[in-house]
């Protein structure tokens, strides 16, 4: 793999949810079980918005600009899984990932990336929240019922 095909170790996290608080899963497809809100790193160049706004794309078929879209200035640092390291430039074993919100008027259907998800599901928060397999991802959608009293 050539240095210019390597991620950069920068993400986006972005939890879609309702005003009644359910959440978008999506089960990753390389790792069935797996479950997660749309995240993806960041292109060379691109801002993190275009980044979040492209995942949700790519991941959902949906357009996040026509939406409730924020950025949360939330980042967290973690440590990269050692079987999604060899993506990563050599040496590299942190990512950053900065946190957006989506928020729909209802549960809608998604197109999936057949390649990156193998399904979609709708659930109540706390639900939502212990399923996914990574601690940034619980916290932030552990804090969508502060966040929407904003």
């Amino acid at each position: 793999m050539s240095g210019t095909n390597y991620k950069i170790p920068v993400s986006t996290l972005v939890v879609i949810y309702t005003k009644g608080l359910d959440v978008l899963l999506l089960e990753r497809a390389d790792r069935p079980g797996f479950w997660q809100s749309v995240t993806g790193s960041q292109h060379e160049g691109e801002s993190l918005e275009a980044t979040a706004i492209r995942e949700v794309g790519e991941e959902t078929g949906l357009d996040a600009r026509e939406h409730e879209f924020q950025a949360w200035n939330l980042q967290n640092v973690y440590e990269i899984y050692p079987i999604w390291r060899h993506r990563y430039a050599p040496g590299v074993t942190h990512n950053t990932e900065h946190v957006f919100g989506l928020c729909v008027a209802a549960p809608v259907t998604v197109r999936l990336a057949p390649r990156e998800h193998l399904q979609a599901a709708w659930l109540p928060w706390r639900e939502a929240a212990d399923k996914v397999f990574s601690w940034s991802n619980r916290e932030a959608i552990e804090m969508l019922p502060e966040r929407l009293k904003r």
